[in-house]
């Protein structure tokens, strides 16, 4: 039987109740949630750090000295690695950090920090977020009103109809904004409280259950 959430409005009172599927808040896969994370944040390192090499640092390709003759150690260049100044060998070039997650795992990570979400109290459903103006006090007002003490995600099906919504939320500090087809399990555990639109919450509920394993959805 699936467990149930209030449905509040901008105002924080009560309008409804939103059916919590078991298949997707049942349980949660701490191991899965922190290899989502990771990959996560390995694709969003910029990987721009690079040495210089014989061919890029500075200094004149001319030989120092003859071969031989002078008793010194054979050198061609002053680029050279054994010397002060010279190319660095082996170093890092730019390169991404990025790469490919399971689609299965990931929506298996997303399950779990919903799960992890609303058992922890910190999972909010309104029944929108229709805002009127697009002022940032008014929103802030209302975020209050959702007991948002601290960071806030606020995941809704954004339109051209979200204009207002979008305009009142991005200079609030601690706020983000995420569109429910993009939401990641980093999102939700960055933040502290994850608040979704109805319509947000049916739409990734119902994408969710759908691709649950069919074994959770028998034990569930």
């Amino acid at each position: 039987m699936a467990n149930t959430i209030d449905i509040l409005d901008l105002n924080g009172k009560k309008v409804g109740t939103f059916d919590l599927a078991d298949e997707v808040f049942g349980a949660v896969n701490e191991a899965l949630l922190w290899e989502a994370v990771k990959q996560y944040r390995a694709a969003q390192r910029s990987g721009t750090h690079a040495t210089k090499n014989k061919k890029l640092v500075s200094g004149a390709g001319k030989k120092l000295w003859r071969q031989k003759g002078t008793g010194r150690a054979r050198v061609g260049s002053i680029r050279s690695p054994i010397w002060r100044h010279g190319g660095t060998v082996h170093g890092p070039q730019p390169r991404s950090y990025e790469y490919s997650f399971p689609k299965k795992k990931l929506l298996g990570a997303l399950r779990s920090a919903l799960a992890a979400k609303a058992a922890d109290g910190k999972l909010t459903v309104v029944s929108n977020f229709d805002v009127k103006e697009a002022k940032t006090k008014s929103f802030r007002e209302s975020l209050d009103k959702l007991h948002v003490e601290k960071t806030a995600l606020l995941v809704e099906n954004l339109s051209d109809n979200s204009k207002n919504f979008e305009l009142a939320s991005r200079n609030l500090k601690g706020v983000e904004v995420v569109a429910g087809n993009e939401v990641h399990p980093y999102h939700l555990l960055r933040y502290d409280r994850a608040i979704f639109s109805q319509a947000a919450l049916e739409r990734l509920q119902k994408s969710l259950k759908a691709s649950a394993p069919k074994r959770q959805a028998e034990v569930a």
